[in-house]
């Protein structure tokens, strides 16, 4: 069993094929028994990211709304979903700040920092982050945070 922080771009490959899908499918897979946190502010942005490629024409009106429903029971079920609240918004900014983010990657990367803060108080083992953003990547390793890019699987 493992722990993970997932971002937005590990989150849509769950839901529509491309690379590191696979992987994050075995990943995600209830039996697997990980443990998976999302931010709540992936929920949007998982959804934007699907309605975006309905759009483009990639994903038809029926595929979407499975994709959509599929996406809202997991959420519902099976992720652990991190709170937005003041500290970790402040601790959103200092990551902007410091690492010159974009807002929901700052806002990512601090989620997972709240994540390992509660596992690392209840002595468990600590998450890894797993995005495709590479911006995102270099900065949670900057900070010191295990991750891995789904892309190389």
């Amino acid at each position: 069993m493992g722990i993970s922080s997932l971002d937005t771009s590990a989150v849509v490959k769950r839901y529509v094929s491309e690379t590191g899908s696979a992987w994050i499918n075995v990943l995600c897979d209830p039996a697997s028994g990980n443990s998976l946190h999302i931010a709540r502010i992936t929920a949007v942005e998982v959804v934007s990211a699907l309605a975006r490629r309905h759009r483009k024409g990639d994903i038809d009106q029926a595929s979407f709304d499975t994709l959509v429903a599929r996406f809202q029971l997991d959420f519902r079920t099976q992720y652990e979903v991190v709170e937005i609240g003041p500290a970790l918004v402040d601790e959103a900014m200092r990551f902007a700040t410091t690492h010159a983010l974009r807002g929901y990657d700052a806002v990512q990367l601090a989620a997972l920092s709240s994540v390992q803060a509660t596992l690392s108080k209840k002595q468990l083992p600590l998450p890894t982050l797993v995005a495709a953003d590479q911006d995102l990547l270099a900065a949670a390793i900057a900070e010191g945070f295990t991750v891995d890019d789904p892309n190389n699987h």
